[in-house]
C-alpha cells in the first residue's frame, strides 16, 4: 500500500468516525481536544518518506464524557515500507463523583509490522483523578474486558524488504487493563504530557507509552516533540518485541 493509498484510508476511517458520532451525539455537543501531524521527507543521497496523524478529542455533559482517538502512521525508505499503523479508540465515561468515574472503551488497531494483524479489545473499568488542578492532571484508570487478536509472521528478504505474511490462528481473552494519563503545564506556553496503556492477557501483553512536550506558538497552534514505545511480550517469529517512533509535529487544538 503506498502513501497515496493509506490516505484513502485514513480519510474513510476519519468520515466514517465523524458520521457516526455526528448522528450518536446531540447538535450542541462542544467537542475540545486537538489534532496533529507531521511530514518528514528526506531526497538526495538517501530516501525516506515518513508521516504521522492523530485526532484526540472528547465532549463532556451532564456527567457523561465522551472521547475518540484516531491515528496513523506511514514510513517508507528508499524502496520498501517500513511502518504502516492504523488506531482507533471510543471511550465513555460516566461520573460518580468529583474525582472518580467509570468507563467503557473500545479499541482497534492495525499495525503491519507488529507481528499482528489485528489487535481488538472491549474494556470497561474505573478511573480516579489523582490530581486535578488548573497546571497539573494525574488520573488512573484500572479494568477488566476481553481482546481478539492475530499474529501474523513476517517473511523478508536480505534486504529486509517484507515478501511474505503468514497469518496464525485468532485467538480471544480475557485481559486486565490499567492506564496513567498525566499533563503538566511548565510555563505558560509549555506543557509535558505522557499517556500509558497496558492490556496483560495469557497471550500477550501490550503496553504502550506517549511523552510529548509540547510549545504553544500561538492560541492555537503548538510544536510537540514526542517519543513513543509499543512493547509486545509475545510477537510473532521475525519482529521485534520493541517499537519506538520519535516526532515532530504541528499541532492544532480545537476549543
Amino acid at each position: 500500500m503506498d502513501i497515496g493509498s493509506l490516505s484513502r484510508v485514513a480519510r474513510s476511517a476519519v468520515a466514517t468516525a465523524v458520521i457516526a458520532l455526528s448522528l450518536s451525539m446531540p447538535a450542541h455537543a462542544d467537542w475540545l481536544g486537538k489534532g496533529e501531524g507531521g511530514l518528514l521527507l528526506s531526497r538526495g543521497n538517501s530516501e525516506s518518506t515518513a508521516a504521522n496523524a492523530k485526532l484526540d478529542v472528547s465532549e463532556e455533559q451532564n456527567g457523561w464524557k465522551n472521547s475518540v482517538l484516531l491515528a496513523g502512521l506511514y514510513s517508507k525508505g528508499a524502496s520498501f515500507e517500513t511502518g504502516q499503523r492504523l488506531e482507533a479508540r471510543y471511550e465513555l465515561d460516566r461520573k460518580i463523583s468529583d474525582r472518580l468515574y467509570g468507563y467503557g472503551a473500545l479499541r482497534g488497531e492495525r499495525d503491519l509490522f507488529s507481528g499482528f494483524a489485528y489487535q481488538m479489545s472491549l474494556t470497561g473499568g474505573v478511573g480516579y483523578k489523582f490530581i486535578d488542578s488548573e497546571a497539573t492532571k494525574l488520573a488512573g484508570t484500572f479494568g477488566v474486558g476481553y481482546r481478539r487478536l492475530q499474529s501474523e509472521q513476517l517473511i523478508k528478504d536480505p534486504s529486509g524488504a517484507v515478501i511474505q505474511r503468514i497469518k496464525g490462528d485468532a485467538t480471544g481473552n480475557v485481559v486486565a487493563t490499567a492506564g496513567v494519563n498525566f499533563e503538566h503545564r511548565l510555563t505558560k506556553t509549555t506543557k509535558l504530557l505522557d499517556k500509558l496503556m497496558i492490556e496483560a492477557g495469557s497471550s500477550n501483553t501490550s503496553i504502550s507509552n506517549d511523552f510529548a512536550v509540547q510549545v504553544s506558538m500561538t492560541d492555537r497552534l503548538a510544536l510537540a516533540f514526542g517519543y513513543g514505545v509499543r512493547y509486545n511480550t509475545d510477537p510473532a517469529p521475525g519482529t521485534k518485541r520493541l517499537d519506538q517512533l520519535t516526532t515532530v509535529n504541528i499541532v492544532y487544538n480545537i476549543k
